[in-house]
C-alpha cells in the first residue's frame, strides 16, 4: 500500500429539504386549512479516526465529499426525513487542517474519536407554521437551509512512542530492522527510505511503537532533500532515538546538523527528550571509538550510547532505556520542556539513563 500522508479534499453538508405547501382536501370539510409538514435536516459531515488505517492514500483517488440532503416534506403535516451524516473514516492521528493550513480544525488522536465537522442545513417550514388570524390559507413555505461547504487538508502525523532522526544512511532502517519486525527498505546509498516506517518493539512486557522517518540534510527546513515534510511524525514521539553514523569524518557536525533542523522545524522537537547513539561501532577501531566518542559526548553535552546494527551491540542497553522514558511517558509522569535549547545545536541539559 502507498503511503500518503497529505490530501486535499472538498466537504459539503447536506442542505436541508424544502416545506410543503399543502392544504387537506377530505371530503365534507369545507375549509380544511393548511397542512404542509417541514422539509428533513440535511446530513452532518463527520470524521471518525479508525485504527485499521495507517495512510491517506484512499483520499488520493475521491477527494469530493458530500453528505445527504433532507427530504423536502409532504402533505397531512409529514416532515422530510432527515439526510443521512457522512461519516468519513481517517487514520488515527490525522489532523484537519483549513484550505490555507493555517489553522488546525480537528486533531483525532484516538482510536473511535469522532468530529463533526460540518453540519446540515435545517429543514425549512411547511406552511402550517404561517396560518394565523390574518392568513388563514398560506401559501407559501421555507425553503431548507443552504449547508456550508469547505475545502480542507488532512495531515497524518504518526502514532509513535519512539522517533528515529540522523542524517541519511546513520542506521535508521537498520536498527528499526533488528529490533522490531519491520523490513524497511536498506542499501548502502542515501535517501534509501522515502516515507516513514513503523515497527513495534518489545521490552519485558511494554510494546512501544518505533517510527523511521527519511534522513535530514543541512537546509531541509528550506525544502533541500526530502525536507522537513515527514518530521511531523516524531511531533507526538515521547523520545528521540538520535543516531550519528560513526564512520563519518565528524561527528559532532552531523549531531549539529541535525538539532539545528529540529529547531528550524519548531513543534517543540528541539526540546523533546533525546538519546545520542554512535552508530555504526563495529566498523570503527578501539582508538576510533574512543575517540569519536569524545567529540560526540563534548558537542551533545551529554551520555552517548554505542550502538551496531549488525553486531546487536549496545542493543538491548538502548532499547531498555527507551522502554523506560515511554513507560513513564505513558503515566503521566511530569517532563520538563519548558527550557529552550542554549544554543543552535545544544539541546537541553545532559540527559542521565
Amino acid at each position: 500500500m502507498k503511503f500518503l500522508d497529505q490530501a486535499k479534499i472538498y466537504l459539503r453538508a447536506g442542505d436541508g429539504g424544502n416545506g410543503c405547501v399543502g392544504f387537506r382536501r377530505e371530503k365534507f370539510i369545507e375549509f380544511g386549512g393548511p397542512d404542509g409538514g417541514d422539509g428533513g435536516r440535511g446530513g452532518d459531515v463527520v470524521f471518525e479516526a479508525a485504527r485499521n488505517l495507517n495512510t491517506l492514500i484512499d483520499f488520493r483517488y475521491a477527494q469530493h465529499f458530500k453528505a445527504e440532503r433532507g427530504h423536502d416534506g409532504g402533505g397531512s403535516n409529514c416532515t422530510g426525513r432527515d439526510g443521512k451524516d457522512l461519516i468519513i473514516k481517517v487514520p488515527v492521528g490525522t489532523e484537519i487542517l483549513s484550505e490555507d493550513k493555517e489553522e488546525v480544525l480537528a486533531d483525532l488522536s484516538r482510536d473511535g474519536q469522532r468530529v463533526v465537522l460540518l453540519r446540515g442545513g435545517n429543514g425549512g417550514f411547511g406552511n402550517t407554521h404561517f396560518k394565523g388570524p390574518a392568513n388563514q390559507a398560506p401559501e407559501y413555505a421555507n425553503p431548507g437551509q443552504i449547508a456550508d461547504e469547505t475545502w480542507v487538508w488532512l495531515r497524518l502525523k504518526l502514532i509513535a512512542d519512539v522517533g528515529l532522526v540522523g542524517l541519511p544512511n546513520a542506521g535508521k532502517s537498520t536498527f528499526l530492522s533488528t529490533v522490531t519486525r519491520a523490513r524497511p527498505k536498506i542499501a548502502d546509498y542515501p535517501f534509501t527510505t522515502l516515507h516513514p516506517n513503523l515497527g513495534v518493539a518489545q521490552v519485558g512486557e511494554l510494546e512501544f511503537v518505533i517510527a523511521d522517518i527519511p534522513g535530514l540534510i543541512e537546509g531541509a527546513h528550506e525544502g533541500a532533500g526530502l525536507g522537513d515534510r515527514f518530521l511531523g511524525h516524531v511531533e507526538r514521539c515521547a523520545v528521540l532515538l538520535h543516531l550519528v553514523d560513526g564512520t563519518e569524518e565528524d561527528v559532532a557536525a552531523s549531531y549539529k546538523t541535525v538539532r539545528r533542523e529540529l529547531k528550524a522545524y519548531g513543534g517543540k522537537l528541539s526540546m523533546k527528550k533525546e538519546i545520542v547513539a554512535l552508530n555504526k561501532c563495529d566498523a570503527l577501531t578501539d582508538d576510533l571509538k574512543a575517540e569519536k566518542l569524545a567529540a560526540l559526548t563534548k558537542a551533545s553535552r551529554r551520555k552517548v550510547m554505542m550502538l551496531s546494527g549488525v553486531s546487536g551491540e549496545g542493543r538491548t542497553e538502548a532499547l531498555r532505556t527507551l522502554a523506560k522514558i515511554v513507560s513513564a511517558a505513558r503515566v503521566g509522569e511530569p517532563v520538563d520542556e519548558s527550557k529552550d535549547d542554549a544554543e543552535d545545536e545544544a539541546p537541553r541539559g545532559d540527559w542521565t539513563p
